[in-house]
């Protein structure tokens, strides 16, 4: 009985901590990171006529002045972020800027902390709500949740994504997916591990340059589409 007695309040201590651990695996654990955001726009405001990179770590680690120098940009990525971060945010992270075309890349860690294909999507069509309620019909590129080597038990899931995704912006002339499938699989069907960092997650230069000319076939020609119509 004594030893029930003990297990029953060791339970009720551990109770508040789940509740905790729960609440800081909302978006508001990003808090600190959108602040810093803004303390640098404070610091430095970004320039007019900018293209926005917006979503997860793969947007965050990637040097857009390196790969992208023919053109204003903003790197708003911020750690293993999720699409429905990028919702919750949007306001702080994404309308302040006014962007010529917007970037996306999530999807990634939201499929490996176990949403569906069709939670990811959802997201997502919130997040172009919100763009057309805020600035109409800008441009926006969705980056394919990358088949990964560290991943690769959920390519299913991945691709179902994609599928659903690619299907919506065929219908959409504001939305342009960005098909990076392909070109990461090598001839045996799985991920090139050339692509990726030690941690075969992350990509390295080779993976960014196989990124960067895809985003640019499409993007750049957008960009000159927009320059002309405003001339």
């Amino acid at each position: 009985m004594r030893f029930q007695t003990v297990l029953l309040a060791l339970f009720c201590l551990m109770i508040p901590a789940i509740d905790v651990y729960a609440q800081n695996q909302g978006p508001d654990r990003w808090e600190n990171d959108i602040a810093a955001f803004e303390r640098q726009d404070q610091q430095n405001p970004p320039p007019e006529s900018l293209v926005l990179f917006v979503g997860s770590s793969s947007i965050r680690i990637w040097d857009l002045d390196r790969w992208f120098p023919e053109i204003e940009t903003l790197n708003r990525g911020f750690g293993g972020s999720q699409m429905e971060d990028s919702v919750y945010f949007f306001d702080r992270i994404v309308k302040p800027y006014h962007p010529r075309a917007i970037v996306v890349y999530a999807g990634d860690n939201d499929i490996a902390a176990g949403k569906t294909p069709d939670q990811v999507y959802a997201d997502f069509q919130a997040f172009v709500g919100k763009k057309r309620e805020a600035m109409g019909g800008i441009s926006v590129l969705y980056i394919a949740v990358k088949p990964s080597i560290a991943r690769w038990n959920l390519i299913d899931a991945v691709r179902e994504t994609n599928r659903k995704i690619a299907a919506y912006a065929d219908e959409n002339s504001d939305l342009y997916f960005i098909d990076i499938d392909a070109p990461m699989i090598g001839e045996d069907g799985t991920p090139r591990k050339e692509l990726f960092k030690d941690d075969g997650l992350h990509l390295n230069d080779q993976g960014y340059e196989i990124w960067t000319s895809i985003v640019k076939a499409t993007l750049f020609p957008l960009l000159k589409i927009e320059t002309e119509l405003q001339q």
